[in-house]
Order: structure tokens, then C-alpha cells, then sequence
């Protein structure tokens, strides 16, 4: 160790409070750092997980609004959609794998004395292409189950658990609304969606089964379902295969110039964009506050080695007299600013460590600790600390003796 480092670190040891206050602004900036990096990259995991969940290449069409007369009615009021629609979209858009229509309710799931309400989505096959949904246990639903209409359900994990337990359910009967159902499949468990909502939470049924069981028919339209899932290919371009569902539509449904799109055409991915548009405003307000913290870090590093100079003027003309180099006084402060810096950037990463657990575990948040970003944060830190440190440091060193002895 050198005469300078020894030195260096002698004084920041004989002002320990000074020294601790000084390194406040580094600690402070160095942990926000870490906590914005840990929390930004938790949640774009869990963005990219809960769009893989969805499924890859998603399109999805829902019904658009209404008139009655002269009131408007809301998105979703036209039963516009039908099965046939699904049909022709599959077999006339370039690029389309598989195109999935589905009706859903919300009823009512009874075995035994257990009971619970959830979601039910009357589906065809290509729903687990769409969605690249596995089936874990038991069989996928055939085309025959929808020809038949079937009484015949596949559950996701959470209703399996609200209605079974921890007992296997292939092969039983659940009640739907009083209508007995068997249990041909299990469903891989997907978790939470975009919108919050369980995915999991939900039982599988023909469409057909649906349609006549529990959502009822439309004169106007008797095939009429609540949505349409698409599933493109990956060479195929999102927006233009958009594009030419809405043309499709539009001649399938007689649209007029002018009129009001009886659909909706929505990228599923859109969502995730969102989601992700929040995160980052969250990462830019704690970059700025890491920003302003580590440039407070730097002043007060500034302010407390001027402070030091000023301080121990007699003491750098001594050593300058007896035949102490310039360029070792401003080792000697350069050592001292960085050390504080680094020192500050080392308790920061941890601090900034400790926090991100601990808001990853009461917010139920999911939070990764990326050690190549922490050391980059502390090593920032030591930059800081040489920039601020540079001006005392120089300030030091081009002291003349006889002056430094005078004033002292």
C-alpha cells in the first residue's frame, strides 16, 4: 500500500461521521440504481411471460357497437361475429394458422358439496392451436365432441383446485348449471393475464354444447359467437394481416362508406405494450432520482474535500516542504474522494439489493438481481467520485509551500 493510500485512508478514518454523511447522496443514488434495475427487468419478465401465456402471433376480433334507434350503444353490443366468419378468415388470410372462435359465460360448477362460480368458453379445436394451450393430463377435444356437442370439459388449474382438490378429476362429472359434464382433460396452468385476470380459472367445452346449453341462440344470427382468436405465422406481418381481416369483414358483413365497423380488430400484443409503457415511466422517475442522487453524492464528496484542504493547509505545505511530489497530494485526496464513492456505491448496491427484495416480496412483484448491472452502478459511483474529487484534489496539489505555511 502506498504512502499516499496509507495516508488517504488515515484521514477518512479520523472523521468517520463526516465520512459516513459524505457518502449519503452515493448510497442513496447507487440504490435507486439497483432497485430500478431489479424492478424494470422483474416486470419485463413477467410482461414477456404473461404474453407467451396468451400465445404467440395473436390477433383477436370482437364484436363493435350498436344502434337502437338513436341511442349508441357500447363496444360488443353487435352480434356480428359468427362461426362462419372463423371459418373464412382461416381459409382466406395468408398466414393464418388457425382461426378460433369461442363464446364464454360465467356459471356456476358443482361436485359433490363442493361449488364454484367461474368462467366457461365454448371452443373449437383450433382454440389450442391459437393458444398454444397443452392438455397435461387426459385428451384435447376432437372435432367429433363439437360436432356432437358433446357434454364433455377440460379444467384449468385453479378451477381443478377449487372443485377437486388434490384428487384426480380425469374421467368425473361436474354439474354446469345442473348439467352433468365429463372430464376429459387437464390444462396446463398458464397464471395471470395481461389484465390481471386467472387464466386458469376457466373449463373448457364444445362450442356447440355452449351455444345450446347455456348462451342461447340469435334469430339474426344463429352462429354467433363473442369472439374470434387468430393465430399468424411469424413470417406473416401483424398489421397487414389486420388489415385484411378488416377488409374480409367488411365485405362478409356489407359494410357500407361511412359506417361504423360492426367489429373490433385488436394486435394481443398491444396489451403487453401498455404494461410496459408504465414500467418504463416508473424506471425513468427512478433513474432521475438515482441521477439527482449521485450528483448530491458528488457535491457533498466536492464540498467535504474542499473543506479538507482548507482544513489541513499546514499539513499539505509540510509535506510538499520536506519534498512530498504534487502529483502525491493529489493521489492522496484523488484516494480519499474515490474511496468514499466506492465505499457509498458498495453499501448502496446492497441497500438497493434489500430494498428490491423486500418490494418484491410485499408487492408480489418479481424482482431480478442483475450483479453485472450492480457492479457497473458501483463502478459509476467511483467515476463519480473521481470527477468530484478531481477540483479538491488539483486544488491541493498546486499549493506552494511557503503560501500553504503562511496561512496556516
Amino acid at each position: 500500500m502506498s504512502g499516499s493510500t496509507r495516508t488517504a485512508l488515515r484521514s477518512l478514518r479520523s472523521h468517520r461521521l463526516r465520512s459516513a454523511l459524505t457518502m449519503l447522496g452515493i448510497i442513496i443514488g447507487v440504490a435507486a440504481v439497483v432497485v430500478m434495475i431489479a424492478v424494470g427487468t422483474g416486470a419485463r419478465e413477467r410482461i414477456e411471460a404473461q404474453i407467451r401465456s396468451l400465445g404467440a402471433n395473436l390477433i383477436s376480433i370482437n364484436p363493435g357497437s350498436a344502434m337502437m334507434g338513436s341511442v349508441r350503444l357500447g363496444s360488443g353490443a353487435a352480434p356480428r361475429l359468427s362461426e362462419e366468419d372463423a371459418e373464412a378468415v382461416g381459409l382466406e388470410i395468408p398466414g393464418v394458422l388457425a382461426a378460433a372462435p369461442l363464446l364464454h359465460a360465467r356459471v356456476q360448477f358443482t361436485v359433490g358439496a363442493s361449488n364454484w362460480q367461474g368462467v366457461l368458453r365454448g371452443i373449437t379445436p383450433d382454440y389450442f392451436v391459437a393458444r398454444e394451450w397443452r392438455v397435461i393430463a387426459g385428451r384435447e377435444m376432437t372435432p367429433e365432441d363439437n360436432k356432437r356437442a358433446g357434454n364433455v370439459a377440460l379444467l384449468g388449474t385453479t378451477m381443478r383446485e377449487k372443485l377437486f382438490g388434490a384428487t384426480d378429476p380425469l374421467g368425473a362429472t361436474i354439474r354446469i348449471r345442473d348439467v352433468p359434464f365429463t372430464v376429459i382433460g387437464l390444462l396446463e396452468r398458464k397464471g395471470q393475464s395481461v389484465w390481471g385476470d386467472d387464466q386458469d380459472d376457466i373449463a373448457l367445452v364444445p362450442l356447440r354444447t355452449a351455444r345450446r346449453q347455456f348462451v342461447g341462440t340469435s334469430r339474426a344470427n344463429p352462429t354467433f359467437v363473442h369472439n374470434i382468436t387468430l393465430k399468424f405465422a411469424d413470417w406473416a406481418s401483424a398489421d397487414e394481416t389486420m388489415e385484411a381481416v378488416r377488409e374480409l369483414l367488411w365485405q362478409r358483413h356489407r359494410l357500407q362508406q361511412g359506417q361504423e365497423d360492426s367489429f373490433m380488430v385488436s394486435n394481443l400484443a398491444e396489451a403487453a405494450d401498455v404494461e410496459g409503457s408504465a414500467t418504463r415511466v416508473v424506471s425513468l422517475l427512478l433513474s432521475a432520482v438515482a441521477s439527482v442522487s449521485l450528483a448530491v453524492g458528488g457535491i457533498g464528496i466536492m464540498n467535504i474535500m474542499l473543506v479538507t484542504v482548507t482544513e489541513r493547509t499546514r499539513e499539505i505545505g509540510l509535506r510538499l516542504a520536506v519534498g512530498a511530489r504534487r502529483r502525491d497530494i493529489l493521489a492522496q485526496f484523488l484516494i480519499e474522494a474515490l474511496t468514499l464513492a466506492l465505499v457509498g456505491g458498495i453499501l448502496g448496491a446492497l441497500a438497493g439489493i434489500a430494498a428490491a427484495t423486500v418490494i418484491g416480496t410485499l408487492a408480489q412483484w418479481p424482482v431480478i438481481i442483475d450483479l453485472s448491472a450492480v457492479l457497473l452502478a458501483v463502478s459509476f459511483a467511483g467515476g463519480v467520485g473521481i470527477f468530484f474529487g478531481y477540483y479538491p484534489a488539483r486544488k491541493a496539489a498546486q499549493l506552494q509551500p511557503v503560501e500553504a505555511l503562511r496561512a496556516a
